[in-house]
C-alpha cells in the first residue's frame, strides 16, 4: 500500500471511528486487521476455484443439467434427449461442470455417465433454490 493510499485509508477509518460507527480505538490496528482479512479472503487459488464454480453455475443449460443429475446418474444421450441438445453442446456444458468439480464422469465401455459427486454440491443446489429473489 502506497503512503498516499495508506493516508487516505487511515483518514477514512478515523472518520468512521469519530462518527461512532467503529468500535476500534487503534486505527492502525484496524487497518492492519483489514489488510490481513483481505489477504486471507482473496487467496488466489481459492478465489479461482470459486470463480470457476460460479461461472459454471451461471448458465441456464448447465443448471438444467445439474437439476437432472440431482435426480439420478445419466448418460450423455439421456441428457441430450431430455434437454433437446446436440451431443457437442451437451458435452461442452458437461466438461465445464466437470472442470468446476460439480459433476463426475464414469465410463462404461463407450458410454459416459454423469453424476453429482458430492453431497455438498447437492446441498449447494438445494440451498440456492431457497434463496429469496427480490424484485428489481
Amino acid at each position: 500500500m502506497t503512503s498516499k493510499v495508506k493516508e487516505k485509508a487511515l483518514n477514512r477509518l478515523t472518520h468512521l471511528h469519530e462518527c461512532g460507527l467503529s468500535s476500534y480505538e487503534d486505527v492502525d490496528g484496524h487497518l492492519q486487521e483489514l489488510q490481513d482479512l483481505a489477504k486471507s479472503a482473496t487467496e488466489k487459488k481459492g478465489i479461482r476455484r470459486l470463480s470457476r464454480m460460479f461461472k459454471a453455475l451461471g448458465d441456464e443449460s448447465r443448471l438444467s443439467i445439474l437439476r437432472l443429475l440431482q435426480k439420478r446418474e445419466m448418460c450423455v444421450c439421456e441428457i441430450m434427449i431430455a434437454l433437446e441438445m446436440t451431443q457437442p453442446t451437451a458435452s461442452h456444458h458437461l466438461g465445464i461442470l466437470e472442470r468446476a468439480g460439480l459433476v463426475r464422469e464414469r465410463r462404461d465401455g463407450r458410454w459416459v455417465f454423469y453424476s453429482i459427486p458430492r453431497l455438498q454440491v447437492k446441498s449447494l443446489l438445494e440451498m440456492a433454490e431457497k434463496v429469496p429473489m427480490y424484485p428489481n
